[in-house]
């Protein structure tokens, strides 16, 4: 099957399956895994070219909605009528049941379930753990973006990636997935660990030290106890198998402050 992933969860959910041979093209933010680097690139993910993957003839688009803007990818894949589906997860769950939905769609069923099963039960392996540990869960502030500031809430991925590693989301209250708040919100919440995982900005171009700078920011005790993280947004924001490894990643982080 000739397969089109549009968004890089979408790719990433194709390499957990182990089915990136089946891709034929993706949008120009897909990096993973490496040998996506040698496909094609049929644009931004939010101005994907359809008239090129059109042309590519492919099989199967896997489309998302997972940003704002991404609408009109679909409707220009309905116009020329290329089959999709379209995957927009928020949770963990979710997650697993597109694995299903993309293993099913490729014509691969069986292996979709199983995948899906693994990812969970790996899930659960760190559920279990958190529920046993004896230690304060510490608070996390997740900044998706500076300014204005943007934050995951309750429906989001990161909130259960937090209570996973042992900690909480300070917004977790909220229930939407996305909050726009500002900088003297967070200061009166006192964060434990400040995450900076700036969507589409790589780690090495986010800089710990424009966080400091902001009114008040310097008496919180994440920053005097050097408790800011530089995290790599790949790993974080992106509703894809590797938020595992950004899971992994994350509770190596808070366990070295116990």
């Amino acid at each position: 099957m000739r397969i089109v992933s549009i968004c890089p969860s979408n790719t990433e959910i194709v390499a957990y399956l182990g089915l990136t041979g089946m891709l034929i093209g993706v949008d120009n933010y897909s990096d993973y895994p490496d040998t996506v680097h040698e496909l094609p690139k049929l644009g931004p993910d939010l101005s994907i070219d359809i008239e090129k993957v059109a042309s590519m003839n492919p099989d199967l688009v896997l489309a998302s909605l997972s940003v704002p803007g991404m609408e009109k990818n679909i409707e220009g894949l309905k116009d020329r009528q290329i089959p999709y589906v379209v995957l927009n997860p928020q949770s963990l769950n979710e997650i697993a049941e597109d694995i299903k939905k993309v293993g099913e769609a490729v014509g691969q069923k069986d292996l979709g379930d199983k995948k899906s099963i693994e990812f969970l039960k790996e899930i659960e392996t760190y559920r279990k753990a958190a529920q046993l540990s004896s230690h304060k869960r510490p608070s996390l502030y997740w900044e998706w973006w500076p300014k204005p500031i943007f934050t995951p809430g309750k429906a989001n991925w990161l909130t259960e990636i937090s209570e996973l590693a042992g900690g909480y989301n300070i917004y977790s209250d909220e229930e939407e997935a996305s909050i726009q708040t500002n900088w003297e919100d967070v200061r009166k919440k006192q964060p434990d660990h400040i995450c900076m995982v700036w969507v589409g900005v790589k780690e090495e171009k986010m800089n710990p030290d424009i966080v400091k700078k902001r009114p008040g920011w310097s008496k919180l005790e994440a920053i005097q106890n050097d408790r800011i993280h530089v995290l790599e947004e790949s790993l974080f924001c992106r509703p894809s198998p590797r938020l595992l490894k950004g899971l992994k990643k994350i509770k190596g982080v808070l366990n070295n402050y116990k």
